[in-house]
Parts: structure tokens; sequence; C-alpha cells
């Protein structure tokens, strides 16, 4: 005989409720993601001008993605 007790299944930790940010807070949220996004661009710009397209195709991606999540922020929440 066993002495041991049957081992229940885990199953995880439920993930807690998730609220959607306060509309202030998006708004915030997306005027940082904008600025940040300019910066890139303004760096994407000037890397170009300056012969450096390696640099400035990264500095691109780099606007995409932000605006891409600023985007996001504003929408999901």
């Amino acid at each position: 005989m066993s002495d041991q007790a049957p081992q229940e299944e885990s199953q995880g930790d439920p993930e807690p409720l998730r609220e959607p940010r306060p509309m202030i807070e998006r708004i915030g949220l997306g005027f940082i993601a904008a600025l940040l996004a300019v910066l890139f661009g303004g760096v994407s710009v000037a890397s170009w001008s300056g012969g450096e397209p390696f640099l400035a195709v990264m500095a691109g991606v780099g606007c995409l993605m932000t605006l891409w999540v600023g985007v996001l922020t504003l929408i999901r929440g």
C-alpha cells in the first residue's frame, strides 16, 4: 500500500482579470510613442542623407514599430 496521496493535476494559476487602462493614460502613452517615432524618423533621415543606409533602415524600422505599438496602446488599452 502506498502512503502517498494522489497528486492533483495542477492547472496553474488562472490569469488575473485584465482591466483596460484609463483613456488619459492611453493618450499619454500614445503621445510618448509618437514622439519617439518622430525621433527615430529624424535619425533615419539624417542617416540616409549622411550615407549610412543600414542605420537609416534600422531607424526606419524602429520608427514603424514604435508607431505600431502606440496605435495598439490606444486601441487595446
